[in-house]
């Protein structure tokens, strides 16, 4: 079972200018966990700490009790919002060798989704629309029985019809007892999953609370209410 992913007093800076500020978060296993917030946050900077494609300036980053590195990737599932994709490779290859690379990747679930979101198999990944390179992306990571998947923007380049299969497949696929944390930009979208909601503004979280209690409390969506904290001509309407 995840233990938690525990980032204590963490900031990041490149060179003068500081990305993120004094970040504390913990989040437990089973849930579905929404990182929101605008264009040039701090989401992008967060995940690649998670991931640990860069290391904080200050601070700590846990993961099951261990920094990110070398323990941590065999599981933590990682969906980049950049194309990872060798298009000259054909889609069986790609799956053979993420297999290979990765324990935990299990190739009869990667086929059910193959098939589940019509994607068509027998071709080389360059002979694929873009919109069934981002399906075969989040098959492959939601392939894995990780501990902990960070999905980076996973619906934002498929059109709005496939975006419930592509939802309904991390509800569906993903380790139960693990947790999911999806950076997006589409909260309306993607609100109906979420257990819990990460705001994160100007590189300082403002917010981290359940979904349910927000709708309960604040009267609104978690789309309606992100609109009020982040419009910054209307902060004297902000429910509170």
């Amino acid at each position: 079972m995840f233990d938690s992913l525990n980032l204590k007093s963490v900031n990041k800076s490149y060179g003068a200018k500081q990305v993120l500020k004094n970040i504390n978060l913990n989040i437990e296993s089973g849930k579905i966990v929404g990182l929101l917030g605008p264009n040039g946050s701090g989401k992008t900077t967060l995940i690649k700490l998670i991931v640990g494609l860069t290391r904080p300036s200050s601070g700590i980053v846990t993961i099951d009790g261990h920094e990110p590195g070398k323990i941590t990737k065999s599981y933590v599932s990682y969906l980049p919002d950049k194309d990872f994709l060798d298009i000259n490779m054909s889609i069986e290859d790609t799956i053979r060798m993420f297999a290979d690379f990765y324990a935990d990747f299990d190739i009869g679930i990667a086929y059910k989704l193959l098939e589940d979101l019509q994607v068509p198999y027998k071709f080389k990944i360059k002979a694929l629309s873009k919109g069934n390179r981002e399906k075969l992306m989040l098959i492959l990571v939601m392939s894995r029985r990780a501990k902990l998947y960070v999905l980076d923007e996973p619906i934002a380049g498929v059109d709005p019809v496939a975006r419930d299969y592509i939802l309904n497949t991390i509800v569906g696929n993903y380790n139960k007892t693990a947790t999911v944390i999806i950076s997006t930009h589409l909260i309306a979208d993607v609100e109906k999953i979420l257990d819990d909601v990460i705001f994160i503004k100007d590189g300082e979280i403002i917010l981290h609370e359940t979904s349910a209690a927000i709708r309960s409390g604040k009267g609104c969506s978690v789309d309606e209410y992100f609109r009020e904290v982040y419009d910054d001509g209307q902060n004297d309407k902000v429910r509170i």
